[in-house]
């Protein structure tokens, strides 16, 4: 299928690892040229490097979202650099899972302050593009309660009401506004790879929970997440896109 991507000019925050790094590799594949952000130049070159290689152009930079300034800014540089926007990807997240307040803090500062305001710097870009998208990476997390209290459950909730909120009053300007909310992802030097070196009983237990037997996988995410940008989901927007292999037991309506 064509995506009808070829020459669309996309932005991606935290481009480099897990499943940023799958929607940007996928998005250069499908022939959009790619503006990218991470905290550490080094991944930032490498990754640009390895889209470049796929003849597209890409352009990245060091930026740490959490600095709404900075990442105003990058939205903009970014822009000038592409010629535009027409598809924004907010793929952030501190992953902070305490219960102290620096947690609920960076968690804030990160998954709702930069997811916010990165869409709102794009936005008057978007709105140029006559068939702008915007696509929010969230978790299950939001979904289902399960084990001890979490920031990060909360914080993640909070992106659902506001992607919503994006999708009806962007709907007239031609721009759409979705949610995916992946469950447990497996990849080298993740959360879920490092909790079976350090914890294999744990780890054992989250697999024996999925009816698949596994976790997913950042290209799993990555397929569900252009494919929302590309104009073949023309008429989908503010919809929450559950990734997780029937690990929530809600009946979501």
């Amino acid at each position: 299928m064509d995506l009808g991507l070829n020459g669309k000019r996309a932005l991606v925050t935290g481009g480099t690892r897990g499943i940023g790094r799958a929607i940007v590799e996928l998005l250069a594949e499908e022939g959009c040229n790619v503006a990218l952000c991470a905290r550490s130049a080094g991944p930032v070159a490498d990754t640009v490097a390895a889209l470049e290689r796929k003849g597209v152009r890409a352009i990245g930079h060091a930026v740490d979202v959490a600095d709404i300034a900075a990442l105003k800014s990058w939205v903009e540089e970014a822009a000038a650099g592409l010629g535009g926007i027409d598809i924004f990807v907010a793929n952030v997240s501190a992953l902070a899972q305490g219960m102290d307040e620096a947690s609920w803090r960076r968690g804030f500062e990160i998954d709702v302050m930069a997811t916010v305001f990165g869409c709102e710097a794009a936005v008057p870009f978007l709105e140029q593009s006559g068939a702008g998208a915007i696509v929010v990476v969230g978790s299950t997390a939001m979904a289902e309660i399960y084990g001890p209290n979490r920031s990060y459950a909360a914080v993640k909730a909070t992106l659902v009401p506001y992607v919503k909120g994006l999708a009806r009053n962007l709907a007239a300007k031609n721009v759409r506004a979705n949610l995916v909310s992946p469950g447990n992802v497996y990849f080298k030097g993740g959360v879920w790879n490092i909790a079976e070196q350090r914890n294999p009983e744990f780890f054992k237990s989250m697999i024996a929970r999925n009816p698949t037997g596994r976790m997913g996988t950042p290209e799993e995410v990555a397929d569900a997440v252009v494919f929302l940008a590309s104009p073949r989901a023309s008429f989908i927007t503010g919809t929450n896109l559950i990734i997780d292999g029937a690990l929530t037991q809600r009946v979501q309506f």
